[in-house]
């Protein structure tokens, strides 16, 4: 770009980049940053509670409806924080559009998939199946 010296810094700046597009992007980066500690912290609990049982016992505390809820909520919030941390550093570092769009698009992919098989793992388990 080359620089017109009747335009002021500010001016020349105007059209060069996105100006509140990635607000909503930082704010669910937080959201569930937030959702994750106590979450994270249930989980950590319910497993060193839990760590001496069995299998069997296992399944019996995941087929309870406030245990599975949390579950389910933990795996959405994990998930969908880390997709949106991973997008970011590959946005940031990853300079070239033919490495960028497709590892992007991959870690949503894979992120929406481990999403989705461990809700539905635990919706298995707590219907019986």
């Amino acid at each position: 770009m080359t620089r017109n010296p009747k335009r002021s810094p500010f001016d020349q700046t105007q059209g060069l980049g996105s100006a509140r597009g990635g607000v909503g992007h930082w704010w669910a980066q937080r959201v569930t940053a937030v959702a994750l500690v106590p979450l994270t912290l249930w989980f950590a609990a319910a497993l060193m509670s839990h760590a001496r049982s069995d299998y069997g016992a296992l399944v019996l505390w995941l087929r309870e409806p406030v245990t599975t809820v949390f579950m389910v909520l933990l795996l959405i919030a994990l998930f969908y924080h880390m997709a949106l941390g991973l997008r970011v550093a590959a946005e940031d570092y990853l300079h070239s559009e033919r490495v960028r769009i497709p590892t992007v698009i991959t870690i949503d992919l894979v992120s929406f998939a481990l999403a989705t098989t461990g809700v539905i793992a635990t919706l298995r388990i707590f219907l019986g199946g």
